[in-house]
């Protein structure tokens, strides 16, 4: 096998042995349950791994059939809508990951029979399909994650294998900053893996604007809370309010009162609410309530790719801010901490913008409605992306705590509803820039 060959094969397997540690310590009751009809019980998402690995590597490469093509329709996401996933059928714990093994067997086989190279089919181009799977497969380990956070505590206790860094012992970055009007390529190239609506890179204009340094923080929302930000109309869109008023809304979920103060749940524990993190489980219309009463807006997402990824010097974008190398030391995106960091933790992760900790710890909202981008076209099927264009989902970036980081770049764009809290998700606040200034 080829050094092309390899690497997939390694990251495959990573992501397998990361999925089996976050699952090991749920027992098969926890396995069947689901919080909330919005998610999906986690035994069913270990079939729907397996089945989607399936689907891509050993059914439509090799024309094997499937090990359980009566389950096809179950472990289809557009067949079997989240909400009724708790009462079909579908395989036993054992039988799920027997499931796993086989297919991973079968893959295996038609990774080493695969042509990967540039000049190969599109699937198999520079291992396009394996990677597409690999993402695949992490990114159903964050919403397993998401799930069993939603559970009661004392559920599921995290196999925990890392120390998160204390809060920064100097003073934080001080302002926002400021970037000035210009264009600059947006979005991933044509080398390696990238979802359909991260392509095509095309150029982007956009004025001078100011963004802070650091995601809003638990200490800045306990601010915005004290001054009535959860009971002023006028903070909030329509729609927002409506919300607001419909649901109870007045804090992030999984937030309680304890006394005068606040107290947040985390999977096992619930703890004081920590100042110094950034602010998780609120909802877009939160955080466009929130930046409303700091003076300012939620970034458009051109606005937070640029801050994100664009080198000036180099004329250039980066995938990661930093520029080059692993994420350890300069993100929290291993899921091995099973939880956000203090805000500028990683100083050594900062954009060239002087941004901090825009990949790892919390996902991001933007202000910008989920479509595709100019010259768009659907690889390799359009029920990832193309059916929830228009459908009023906004758009997150730069991955979370729970992100792996193969998964996190400053391309890739996730999206939701506006109301949704379950995702491990804040926001920064951005500023337009006064007519006049200096840019």
């Amino acid at each position: 096998m080829n050094d092309s060959g390899q690497r997939l094969r390694h990251r495959l397997e990573a992501v397998r042995e990361r999925t089996l540690l976050l699952y090991e310590p749920l027992d098969d009751a926890t396995l069947r349950r689901a919080p909330e009809p919005i998610m999906s019980p986690p035994l069913w998402d270990l079939g729907h791994i397996a089945a989607y690995e399936e689907l891509w590597l050993v059914r439509r490469l090799t024309g094997k059939r499937s090990l359980y093509p009566d389950l096809q329709a179950v472990y289809d996401a557009f067949e079997t809508p989240r909400a009724t996933r708790t009462g079909i059928r579908m395989l036993e714990p054992d039988a799920a990951r027997a499931y796993l093994d086989e297919v991973r067997l079968r893959a295996l086989d038609a990774l080493d029979a695969a042509d990967l190279g540039e000049d190969g089919p599109p699937l198999t181009r520079a291992g396009f399909v394996f990677d597409m799977v690999a993402q695949h497969e992490a990114q159903h380990t964050e919403t397993v994650l998401q799930t069993l956070q939603m559970l009661p505590a004392g559920s599921y206790r995290p196999p925990v294998r890392r120390r998160l860094p204390d809060a920064p012992a100097g003073a934080l970055p001080n302002g926002p900053a400021l970037v000035p009007s210009g264009s600059f390529e947006m979005g991933a190239d044509g080398q390696g893996f990238a979802y359909d609506c991260e392509r095509p890179r095309h150029q982007r204009a956009h004025g001078a604007f100011l963004i802070d340094r650091l995601p809003a923080t638990n200490g800045r929302h306990l601010e915005f809370m004290a001054d009535d930000g959860y009971r002023r109309p006028e903070l909030w869109s329509a729609e927002g309010w409506a919300w607001r008023q419909r649901e109870g809304v007045d804090a992030p979920l999984y937030w309680e009162r304890d006394g005068a103060g606040w107290l947040e749940r985390r999977f096992e524990r619930t703890e004081p609410v920590d100042p110094a993190l950034p602010v998780s489980h609120v909802s877009w219309y939160e955080a466009d309530a929130h930046a409303r009463w700091a003076g300012g807006r939620l970034p458009s997402e051109v606005e937070w790719e640029r801050a994100a990824g664009w080198d000036p010097a180099l004329g250039a974008p980066q995938g990661v801010p930093w520029g080059d190398g692993a994420a350890a030391g300069r993100a929290n995106l291993d899921q091995l901490a099973f939880g956000p960091a203090p805000a500028g933790a990683y100083p050594e992760g900062a954009a060239p913008s002087g941004c901090l900790g825009m990949l790892g710890d919390v996902w991001e909202w933007t202000a910008t409605c989920f479509r595709g981008y100019p010259g768009f076209r659907a690889f390799p099927y359009r029920e990832y992306a193309e059916v929830f264009f228009g459908g009023g989902y906004r758009v997150l970036r730069g991955g979370s705590w729970a992100t792996q980081p193969h998964a996190a770049s400053t391309t890739f764009r996730n999206w939701d509803h506006p109301y949704r809290r379950q995702i491990f998700a804040g926001f920064r606040v951005a500023r337009d820039l006064d007519e006049g200034a200096d840019a």
